[in-house]
């Protein structure tokens, strides 16, 4: 061990804080540099140079301490209860309301019009009379109106929900009403992403960003922030964001117009497939499928897959079908269609659960995988019936599909061949056991775990739950976190692997290797150091807290918002001191400041996640997030001060 003058030690740090920024944004750029990798090296490296040269009070228990900091498992607590909210689709009913709401069915990739308005619809832009212009404003006017209640829902959810999950739910539902009203998808993905950014602003656990800030002022002896400290600031805000976001940037956003591949049916693996599975769907006695009447030929229910007829006793009903032809309980539809429609219809889940139940399978712990028939298979040339295949393999068909050709009849009628693929649902014990089957082969990567619909009533209990103790302050928000976490598992909502993926560890170790840093830097007195530089700006406490809001929302937007909320929050108490300010403030700023990462696609997880399907280009974000981080600087530095009384 070496002992080396407290300037040097200050530099030193300051140029692993510099080396952290610039690496954690060439992670974001080269693909060959993970994120993890920087964390870990970043950890190892303060590990060994304060060990070689040890600083008083900043030993290995403190640079480790990140793994067990409270703020952190929140955050990894939330992001499975966020989890259970996917996996059993609790939210989907909020979802559908827009889409009844917009006169629409929920769709993946392309949407079949709405055939009352087929014939009002203009093409090409093209309106010959005055009475196509007043359909075109009302179309129009309908989309604003629809758009600026899913945003505002948007808002309203991310302030108790992760981000992640939110924009993951609503990306489908942008791309739909942009088929719907004939309108980009550039234009309606980055408003999602910032708004779900601005709503996480608004309450403690909208961010895992403020949840860090909070621990981070524990650690640092200052008072921790309640449920709702900071949201009246964050709701101003939120609405000046939400100004922009809805009147000012369609004006700015690109009008690109959706490509080819945008609108065919996209696969689970994300890449565009055609593929369409023969299924035969049995219609129960309390689906909502009884009783509906097909629509120009289509029932609306399923009008992104293909009816090729419908069994009725005895008799075969083929297309085109009457409007007046209403469907029966007992009716057995052949279907035509892509894994994502069929595992996307409720009604085809519904009926595959019934025969679950039939085999023993149980309600949970589903696994949808595709399997195919073998060359020397010993099934070639029989039907599922003559196979026994439910009761043989303990799983369930729900759609075959040949590759040569588009197959007509029932599926169950089908005599395999070599070659053709089966759509099957069974427990993930039952399907990898296909993986060693000499009949059958377990197409790799096609395993993916089903949705457990039915416990979505419990799963949203759970949330509100976690949401409804936290805000009370009955119990901590980690307790409560943890304990919704648990109660996801323990109900079947998500199992311990699903809970396991939800974590994210790129999340998690970047986390620790911050709050290593962070410790490193108020050891090291590099904090004070950088706070005494700010704080000494011969100005008014009110101009040093706009500029400090500008220096970390900029920073924010190269390095992930959570990295710089950590890194900032001592720098933050530490001008607050030297101004004899309440820390508070300052550490608000932080909060605000961190989250607004709108200038870059890189700042935020949500703003990579809709890249693609606004087909955006980088300087996309500079142009419409730069002037909205601006505009969040300015409102801040307006209303802070008036409401601060500085």
């Amino acid at each position: 061990m070496f002992v080396i003058d407290p300037d040097i030690q200050i530099w030193v740090t300051l140029f692993f804080v510099v080396g952290a920024i610039g690496l954690y944004y060439m992670s974001s750029r080269v693909e060959k540099l993970p994120m993890e990798h920087v964390s870990i090296g970043l950890i190892g490296v303060l590990l060994l140079f304060f060990q070689i040269f040890p600083v008083h009070g900043l030993d290995a228990q403190r640079i480790l301490a990140g793994f067990s900091n409270e703020a952190l498992i929140t955050v990894m607590a939330l992001l499975v209860v966020g989890q259970g909210l996917m996996n059993t689709r609790a939210l989907t009913h909020a979802a559908r309301w827009f889409f009844r709401l917009a006169g629409v069915q929920p769709k993946q990739g392309t949407v079949v019009e709405d055939p009352r308005l087929v014939r009002e619809v203009p093409t090409a832009g093209i309106f010959p009379d005055l009475r196509d212009k007043i359909v075109r404003l009302i179309l129009y006017g309908q989309l604003e109106l629809i758009l600026i209640l899913v945003l505002i829902f948007v808002l309203v959810i991310s302030a108790f929900l992760n981000n992640t999950p939110v924009v993951v739910l609503f990306i489908p539902i942008m791309q739909s009403l942009s088929d719907r009203f004939g309108k980009s998808a550039s234009s309606m993905m980055m408003p999602l992403s910032f708004v779900a950014i601005l709503g996480g602003m608004t309450t403690l656990i909208g961010s895992s960003t403020n949840l860090l800030v909070n621990s981070s002022l524990t650690n640092l002896g200052e008072t921790r922030f309640e449920f709702f400290d900071f949201t009246e600031p964050g709701l101003f805000l939120a609405i000046v964001g939400l100004i922009y976001v809805l009147f000012v940037m369609p004006r700015i956003l690109p009008d690109r117009t959706t490509d080819q591949l945008a609108n065919t049916l996209i696969d689970e693996s994300g890449k565009a497939s055609g593929k369409q599975f023969i299924a035969q769907v049995p219609v129960l006695e309390d689906s909502n499928l009884v009783g509906e009447e097909p629509a120009a030929g289509i029932f609306p229910s399923l009008s992104d897959m293909t009816m090729l007829q419908i069994l009725r006793g005895n008799h075969a009903f083929m297309r085109p079908f009457d409007d007046n032809f209403a469907l029966r309980s007992g009716d057995v539809l052949v279907l035509a269609g892509t894994r994502k429609a069929l595992t996307d219809a409720q009604h085809v889940i519904d009926a595959a659960g019934e025969q679950a139940k039939e085999l023993g399978l149980g309600e949970g712990g589903q696994v949808l995988a595709e399997v195919m028939v073998t060359p020397a298979s010993r099934l070639i040339g029989q039907n599922l019936e003559q196979i026994g295949f439910r009761y043989r393999f303990n799983s369930v068909v729900l759609g075959v599909q040949r590759r040569s050709r588009m197959i007509r009849t029932r599926m169950t009628d089908i005599h395999l061949e070599a070659g053709d693929v089966l759509l099957i649902q069974g427990g993930s014990e039952a399907v990898q056991a296909l993986s060693t089957h000499r009949d059958l082969l377990l197409i790799e990567g096609s395993a993916k775990d089903l949705p457990v619909s039915n416990l979505a009533w419990c799963a949203s209990l759970i949330f509100l739950s976690v949401v409804g103790l936290a805000a009370s302050g009955i119990i901590p928000i980690v307790v409560s976190a943890l304990l919704g976490a648990a109660a996801m598992i323990f109900t079947g909502a998500l199992n311990i692997r699903q809970a396991a993926r939800a974590v994210d560890r790129n999340l998690a170790l970047m986390v620790v290797a911050a709050l290593a840093l962070g410790s490193a830097m108020q050891a090291t007195g590099a904090a004070v150091f950088l706070a005494e530089g700010v704080s000494s700006i011969p100005s008014h406490p009110a101009v040093v807290l706009s500029v400090f809001f500008l220096l970390v929302a900029m920073v924010s937007n190269v390095i992930s918002n959570n990295a710089c909320a950590v890194l900032f929050t001592p720098i933050a108490v530490t001008i607050a001191t030297s101004l004899h300010m309440d820390p508070k403030v300052f550490a608000v700023a932080v909060v605000f400041a961190a989250n607004c990462s709108f200038a870059t696609p890189i700042g935020y997880q949500t703003n990579l996640m809709v890249m693609g399907p606004g087909h955006y280009r980088f300087a996309d974000f500079v142009r419409a997030g730069l002037p909205l981080t601006l505009i969040l600087w300015l409102a801040f530095s307006l209303f802070a001060p008036w409401y601060y009384n500085l």
